[in-house]
């Protein structure tokens, strides 16, 4: 019986982060990726963002495998809150389970309920009766790999997160000669990461740290400090074999840092040798011409520990910025980050410290540009084409891309997606099958998941702003006010302002209480919506802002 193949998109379409494509043959289904997204600025109190899971949940039983292809939290961040659900073994290489393992830990979950099966970089392997691949692709972080998925129309490959390397160490290897030999059999479906999908050329050598930042190690008076994000092995190891190179000790910034190196010390990879590593203890006992200070974190986290060293408000007072100091800022910011980044940088331009910040658009992430998707589209030669990781203009672009390519791909081969549409495709025809999978947001705020609505978003949103406070007591027998009215506000607005305003709104409260208490027959919940509406608006009429509003009103006999 002929083979149904379906492509279902649950996350990573139109965003960066968040992926999940499962793969469903006849009714066997394949998680490949599970992430999770660093929420921004809209999202306050939040931790993560993971898909909605609502079809694997539904078909839990169809599900034989979830398939890791790097151990980034854009690919693994999900598992720690869906795996209880929807369990199933965990496949990839030894260092990305590691770095599952150790996500699940962070996130205070149990890694010991993972049937994990670890498999070399480039290898091929059964999942029941069923043959997959992998093969070794360089990125970021190392051992990640590409997937192949074999059925009886031809390979279902993913390319994961890629670039073309040749010269790389062998942790980060670009396998060319795997991937040619998986071109020998039909590609029935590339899925191709989109992320620099518009930037012409090749990545490769742009994403390498040390042409930038070697003058600095050769010349430096003092201390080197240099920040990169906790996820970037390829670039700490660059910094390793910089320091080895000149003959300089390195030292973690601060116990993160130093919990970093650790865990991917115990996925076996040693990036600081011994002999040039100090204690943060031992600091002091060294030159600081001999030294190299590495400060490792996340996000805007990063940012804001760069801020507080370069204002002198860090906790280790071992390690404050001085005029023989340079400070390397080789961690870009992305589109959720750029204020945090900008603060950061301004406050190491106030400090005495030489600042060397590394340009982004001469320091690239380890993700494919025009020709490394062009490459490999050309050596597999898919039937169908699917961009996946990236905004839309960038799953377009790759979209473009390939149709330009004179590989025999058309309008009605090469699919951009939406987060749960579905595609079915066989050796005849791809087509979109007009279901509609649930898909969406799960929001993970400390140990609640999926507690946290749009309407708790928008109240945090508007707390950010400030709490007025409007308060009173009314006389239930009576029908009078009793007590107040009161208005307190709180990190909102002061001075000539804040009197204005209070006056005001005490104003409204006032005639809001005489206009709807009427004898015995006033209704409590008109009159708190009453308040809580004019109120509101009163204060965005007079400052423009809208803080959150609480009337309590009490009744007494």
């Amino acid at each position: 019986m002929p083979e149904t193949i379906k492509i279902i998109p649950l996350g990573g379409l139109d965003e960066i982060g968040k992926s999940m494509i499962c793969v469903q043959i006849n009714e066997e289904i394949y998680v490949v990726e599970a992430g999770a997204l660093v929420p921004d600025k809209t999202m306050p109190g939040i931790d993560y963002v993971i898909p909605r899971t609502d079809y694997l949940e539904e078909h839990k039983k169809n599900v034989k495998a979830y398939i890791v292809l790097h151990g980034h939290d854009d690919e693994i961040g999900a598992l720690p809150f869906i795996y209880d659900s929807v369990p199933a073994p965990v496949y990839g290489t030894q260092i990305s389970l590691r770095m599952l393992k150790i996500f699940t830990q962070h996130v205070k979950k149990d890694p010991s309920v993972y049937d994990l099966r670890p498999q070399p970089a480039t290898s091929a392997f059964n999942i029941g009766r069923r043959r997959f691949h992998f093969f070794h692709t360089a990125h970021n972080i190392a051992d990640s790999v590409g997937l192949a998925i074999e059925t009886e129309y031809g390979n279902i490959v993913f390319t994961g997160d890629f670039v073309i390397e040749n010269s790389a160490d062998p942790a980060y290897l670009c396998d060319m000669n795997a991937i040619a030999k998986l071109s020998e059999m039909p590609t029935l479906a590339l899925l191709s990461e989109s992320t620099f999908a518009e930037r012409p050329g090749y990545t490769a050598p742009l994403y390498k740290l040390t042409p930038h930042i070697e003058d600095a190690f050769k010349n430096a008076q003092g201390r080197i400090f240099v920040s990169l994000f906790s996820t970037n092995f390829y670039n700490m190891e660059e910094i390793a074999r910089l320091a080895v190179r000149y003959k300089k000790k390195i030292v973690c910034y601060d116990a993160s840092t130093k919990a970093t190196i650790d865990e991917i010390a115990s996925c076996g990879q040693n990036i600081i040798p011994p002999d040039n590593y100090v204690s943060s203890d031992d600091v002091l006992r060294y030159r600081d011409a001999d030294l190299v200070v590495l400060m490792l974190g996340y996000g805007s986290r990063l940012f804001r520990k760069i801020a507080l060293l370069a204002s002198g408000q860090n906790e280790d007072r071992r390690i404050r910025l001085k005029d023989t100091d340079t400070f390397v800022m080789a961690a870009p910011s992305n589109d959720n980050t750029e204020v945090e980044y900008s603060d950061a940088a301004d406050e190491l331009y106030r400090s005495p410290a030489k600042v060397l910040i590394v340009p982004k658009k001469q320091f690239l992430r380890m993700h494919a540009s025009e020709e490394d998707l062009k490459m490999m589209a050309s050596i597999l030669k898919p039937k169908y084409y699917i961009p996946v990781k990236g905004l839309y203009k960038e799953l377009l672009a790759n979209a473009q891309l390939a149709l330009s390519m004179g590989i025999n791909l058309t309008h009605s081969t090469v699919f951009v997606l939406e987060n749960g549409l579905v595609v079915q495709l066989d050796d005849k025809m791809g087509k979109l099958t007009g279901e509609k999978v649930v898909h969406g947001d799960i929001m993970i705020d400390g140990a609640g998941v999926g507690d946290v609505s749009p309407a708790v978003l928008e109240d945090r949103q508007r707390l950010a702003e400030g709490l007025v406070i409007v308060a009173a007591t009314l006389s239930r027998s009576k029908g009078v006010l009793v007590a107040g009215p009161d208005v307190q506000m709180r990190g909102f607005v002061f001075g000539k302002d804040a009197d204005l305003i209070n006056r005001e709104v005490t104003k409204t409260f006032e005639i809001t209480l005489a206009e709807l208490i009427r004898g015995h027959t006033y209704n409590i919940e008109e009159i708190r919506q009453n308040v809580y509406e004019k109120t509101a608006r009163t204060i965005r009429r007079l400052s423009g802002k809208e803080p959150m509003v609480l009337p309590l009103l009490v009744e007494i006999a």
